[in-house]
């Protein structure tokens, strides 16, 4: 059961780094085009904006496939010097906090995201988008985040036992 577990995240982790690709090529697009709409003297009000919208979802949504792949980065000059057994327990105790980390800012996220909901906030730009759809991004990528931290965690407890 575990193993499917770790491969099922994985899978979710993989899909939403293409959702975050798929935003990063549309802002780059929106740019582009409003770039070239500019230089041939047309005013735009939305690009700058929705450009904005699209990177910080996709960070959000990357994080747990960069999670996954060990993308991040890592400080392991003293699990390097460590013998194996206290490199495994440092990498244990900050795959811990990395998760209680994500947690926390899924639960904050997802509180700003509910408020800005129920309030029916906007942004103060002459586009005005709601604010929630981008704030929910925030509880989504750090929700799968922690979700990734936990497989990690469990696929490298399957590993050790299989070791033994």
């Amino acid at each position: 059961m575990l193993p499917a577990f770790v491969r099922a995240v994985f899978r979710l982790s993989t899909a939403c780094a293409a959702v975050a690709a798929v935003m990063l090529a549309l802002a780059a697009l929106v740019i582009t085009w409003s770039v070239i709409y500019r230089a041939m003297g047309a005013s735009t009000y939305w690009e700058i904006e929705f450009s904005v919208y699209m990177m910080v979802a996709a960070l959000f949504l990357a994080s747990p496939y960069c999670l996954a792949t060990q993308g991040h980065v890592g400080v392991d000059l003293l699990s390097h010097y460590l013998p194996r057994p206290a490199a495994k327990s440092v990498a244990i105790v900050v795959g811990l906090v990395g998760l209680a980390v994500c947690i926390y800012l899924a639960y904050v996220g997802a509180e700003l995201t509910l408020e800005a909901f129920e309030r029916g906030d906007r942004t103060e730009s002459a586009w005005a988008p709601l604010k929630w759809p981008l704030f929910l991004t925030m509880p989504v990528g750090l929700g799968l985040t922690a979700l990734q931290y936990v497989a990690d965690l469990l696929r490298e407890s399957m590993l050790e036992a299989k070791r033994r």
